[in-house]
C-alpha cells in the first residue's frame, strides 16, 4: 500500500490567510486608534493652557506667572523676582526655561494652585514643567519678536502668547496643524520647527516636514 501524503488543504490554506490579513488589519487599526489619541491629547495641550489664562485672569485680573499680587491672592505662591516687570501685562521669559523665578517658569505654578491646572507646584520638583504625551518639554512666553521662537523677517509667529510644544514628530506635527489651524506647517497660528534647530529659525514648510524627525510645535493666540 502506498503511504497516503497529508497537507493542508487549499480550503485550510484560505482560512489561515485570511485570519493572518484579519490580525494584520486589527494591529494597523489599533496603532491608527493610538495615533489619533496621541494627536487629540497634544491638541488637548494647545486649548487647555488658553483656558489657563483666561481663567486665571477672569478670577484675578492678572497672567499667571506675572500676576504682582500672587502672594496675595494665592497661598504658597511665589512672586516673579527675574528677568521681566511683575504686573506688566507679558509673560516674560523663555518657553523652555530653567530658571525657575522667571516668569513663565512660574506660569504652571500660579496656574496650578489656582485649581486650572494639575501638576507639582514646586519648581524644584523634576516634574515641575509639564511635558506632552511623546514626553516632550512645554512652555508658554510672550509674542514679542525678539523672544519668539519661531520666525524669521517678515515671517514672525505672531500673538500675545506663544506656547511650545516639543519633541512631537513630523507626522503628528502635520496632523496637530491641520487639527487646529490651517493645515501649513510654515503659516497661521501654528509653525513647526525642528526640535534641535538653533533659536528663532524661519518655520518648516509641510512639504519638508519629515514624518520620522522630532519637531516643536509653537502656536499663537
Amino acid at each position: 500500500m502506498k503511504n497516503q501524503q497529508s497537507g493542508f488543504t487549499l480550503v485550510e490554506i484560505a482560512i489561515v490567510l485570511v485570519i493572518i490579513g484579519l490580525l494584520l488589519g486589527g494591529v494597523l487599526k489599533g496603532q491608527e486608534l493610538i495615533n489619533s489619541a496621541k494627536v487629540k491629547n497634544l491638541a488637548q495641550d494647545f486649548k487647555n493652557v488658553e483656558l489657563y489664562i483666561y481663567g486665571y485672569q477672569d478670577r484675578f485680573k492678572a497672567l499667571p506667572g506675572d500676576d504682582a499680587r500672587v502672594v496675595t491672592n494665592i497661598t504658597g505662591a511665589t512672586l516673579a523676582s527675574t528677568g521681566g516687570t511683575a504686573g506688566n501685562g507679558v509673560i516674560e521669559g523663555a518657553w523652555n526655561t530653567t530658571t525657575g523665578t522667571e516668569e513663565s517658569a512660574l506660569f504652571w505654578q500660579h496656574a496650578r494652585l489656582a485649581n486650572f491646572a494639575a501638576g507639582p507646584t514646586a519648581v524644584a520638583d523634576p516634574d515641575y514643567y509639564p511635558k506632552n504625551v511623546e514626553g516632550g518639554r512645554m512652555g508658554i512666553t510672550n509674542g514679542q519678536q525678539a523672544n519668539t521662537p519661531i520666525g524669521a523677517p517678515g515671517a514672525y509667529l505672531l500673538g500675545t502668547y506663544v506656547f511650545c510644544s516639543q519633541g512631537i514628530l513630523g507626522k503628528f506635527a502635520k496632523q496637530l496643524d491641520t487639527t487646529l489651524d490651517d493645515g501649513n506647517t510654515a503659516t497661521g497660528s501654528i509653525r513647526v520647527r525642528e526640535t534641535n534647530a538653533t533659536a528663532q529659525i524661519a518655520a518648516t514648510a509641510t512639504a519638508s516636514v519629515d514624518d520620522a524627525v522630532s519637531y516643536t510645535v509653537c502656536k499663537g493666540f
